[in-house]
């Protein structure tokens, strides 16, 4: 049975807690009221952020004190705030441990039109002020809405390994390069493709401060590409095998930057989620024994795409070379005149050995490991295998789509001369939480895995490797 390439809706964007937004306070006065170490940090960022800020403190803290030494921008008022004071700020800040000072001070902002923050005080703040990561002009902001301050500590510290504080340089680089972007005379579509390749550039060397030959190269090896009117591209990425976070992060930087997404019945929502909410999604599933889009749709589809100037993402469960038809998909696209990459992806006999915590080689055991599937275009089972490397007893099988065709594989290894009590595993949905393992032997696994119910992608394991 087929089926047509099914385009899936974007969804609504879920409930936010908050909007975050970026507020642009060059040359804007904002006013700080307290004098404690916390005000020196708001009135430190204020000023960071280009601020002309004004911090009233009767009794200013040392670590205040200081801030306002060193920062030209800032000037520290020796005594307590008035409302008057508030007129006319781009915003207010405060750090007051009286509830009455707190409400005059909400309540004066109020008056006078001045979004206001205090801390500790959500009930009478406008505005949330989360953890920052800073690599301006790339400036990430995270925040739990008050909820958990800790976690958003602990988000803020995986971004910060992520984004090391030399990528700054590349933030900086693309602001002063975009004018000379805009002039250098390359249409819509390739400037589009520039900076697809200079996203991808400054990822790959994150160390190195880019210069005005960076540019020149990155603009000659764009014209290059339009040149040859590859304007659209397509990359094919692998999902993993089901855990969100086995995806790569090549794999993520590709489906963040996609226009088009196409992706198979075994890639699971939390992968499609990652891509941007504008990205067009279209379901082109192909299952063994189910309807199936046709291979020549789905390719004849991704050659379209990028014709158009799409940035097109192929997402396949696994890894996209293993069993994944990419050599049709390649070929029609690089002749089509097409750029085309590759992304790896964890395949599932990877996962399904991390399931298992046994390792697929061993020097005394199991010096090869082999992938073969267990079904035919046709859905049935294969004959043209080479057997004898199959029953090998030095060799670890990862037997892809081997779930219905169990049986006939068990009997015919057999048949070769394997050992019937040659560990055998089932993993179904190898790597998620619906993760399933029947174990056995190759003699008693098909008649464990008849009594089992299973609906999900499964891969069979086996080889004398595989003792737990």
């Amino acid at each position: 049975m087929t089926r047509k390439p099914d385009e899936v809706p974007a969804e609504l964007m879920q409930e936010l807690a908050t909007l975050p937004v970026f507020y642009a306070l060059e040359g804007r006065r904002v006013v700080v009221a307290g004098g404690s170490d916390g005000a020196a940090w708001k009135a430190d960022l204020a000023a960071a952020a280009g601020a002309f800020v004004e911090v009233f403190a009767a009794s200013p803290s040392p670590r205040l004190e200081a801030v306002a030494a060193a920062r030209a921008r800032l000037r520290l008022i020796e005594r307590n705030w008035r409302a008057d004071d508030l007129a006319g700020a781009a915003m207010a800040l405060a750090v007051i441990e009286e509830d009455a000072e707190a409400q005059a001070f909400r309540d004066a902002a109020k008056a006078h039109g001045v979004p206001v923050n205090l801390t500790d005080r959500p009930g009478l703040s406008d505005f949330t002020m989360g953890a920052i990561v800073n690599r301006s002009p790339l400036v990430i902001g995270v925040s739990t809405s008050g909820a958990a301050p800790a976690f958003a500590q602990a988000v803020r510290a995986r971004v910060e390994t992520l984004i090391p504080a030399t990528f700054s340089a590349w933030t900086r680089a693309a602001r002063a390069f975009r004018p000379r972007v805009m002039a250098s005379g390359l249409d819509f579509f390739a400037r589009r493709d520039f900076w697809r390749r200079f996203t991808r550039e400054a990822f790959a060397r994150v160390e190195h401060a880019p210069q005005d030959d960076d540019l020149d190269a990155l603009l000659e090896e764009t014209r290059r590409a339009d040149a040859a009117s590859a304007r659209g591209r397509v990359t094919l990425v692998g999902a993993g095998p089901g855990d969100p976070e086995l995806l790569t992060l090549k794999g993520l930087r590709a489906l963040v930057g996609a226009d088009v997404v196409l992706f198979d019945d075994l890639v699971p929502a939390a992968v499609l989620d990652l891509a941007r909410r504008e990205a067009t999604r279209i379901n082109v599933g192909k299952r063994g024994y189910a309807p199936s889009v046709k291979q020549e749709e789905i390719t004849a589809l991704l050659v379209t795409l990028a014709k158009e100037g799409k940035n097109v993402v192929r997402l396949k469960g696994g890894d996209p070379m293993i069993f994944g038809r990419a050599n049709e998909e390649l070929s029609a696209i690089r002749a089509a005149g097409l750029e085309a990459e590759v992304v790896p992806g964890v395949t599932a006999a990877l996962a399904a050995a991390a399931a298992l915590e046994v390792s697929l080689t061993n020097r005394d055991t199991a010096r090869r490991v082999q992938f073969v599937t267990a079904h035919t275009s046709d859905g049935k089972f294969p004959e043209d295998i080479d057997w004898r490397a199959l029953a090998d007893h030095r060799a670890t099988t990862a037997v892809y789509m081997g779930n219905r065709t169990l049986p006939a594989l068990s009997k015919r290894l057999l048949a070769e001369g394997m050992d019937p009590a040659t560990p055998a595993f089932l993993i179904e949905r190898a790597s998620t939480p619906q993760q399933r393992i029947v174990a056995g032997t190759i003699g008693d696994l098909p008649q464990r895995v008849a009594q089992e119910t299973l609906d999900g992608p499964c891969l069979v394991l086996i080889g004398a490797t595989l003792t737990r």
